[in-house]
């Protein structure tokens, strides 16, 4: 096997754990706020919606990164979950129209584990993204079509 074959297939391996995890986690955010989903829409009505956006939004992109490594697909999933985090983020800290209710309230079970998958999502889609631009998309692309081509 040359370096080049070797190469290819240490970041294809890379790459197809990356986007598994990344799926399992955007599966894990559609989870928890489906879980959280009950009583949004009697009290906070554009809540519930901004939580179904959330899910099917979730739930496309996991089903996009299992079938493609796509940058632009990472970085929207990398963004939605940043911003995820700010949601949470300003509703404990100023509350967000019509929801005071959880003014410090950082303790909160549901909320914790949002945090930490979203955060993780947010490490891994940039790490990611950087190791590509530091890399080369080219140099990754190249050494697949030698492979094809051997």
């Amino acid at each position: 096997m040359t370096a080049i074959e070797q190469t290819t297939i240490r970041a294809a391996v890379r790459d197809g754990i990356a986007r598994g995890v990344a799926a399992i986690g955007l599966a894990g955010v559609a989870l928890i706020h489906l879980l959280d989903l009950p009583g949004q829409l009697s009290d906070t009505p554009y809540m519930f919606y901004l939580y179904l956006a959330l899910m099917v939004s979730s739930v496309v992109l996991a089903g996009l990164l299992i079938g493609t490594s796509d940058g632009r697909v990472w970085t929207v999933a990398t963004i939605l979950s940043a911003l995820v985090i700010v949601g949470y983020v300003l509703s404990r800290t100023t509350g967000l129209p019509q929801s005071t209710d959880d003014v410090g309230n950082w303790s909160e079970p549901l909320g914790m584990a949002s945090l930490f998958v979203e955060g993780s999502l947010v490490s891994l889609g940039s790490g990611v993204l950087l190791a590509r631009r530091v890399r080369g998309e080219s140099y990754v692309l190249l050494a697949a079509d030698a492979v094809e081509i051997a």
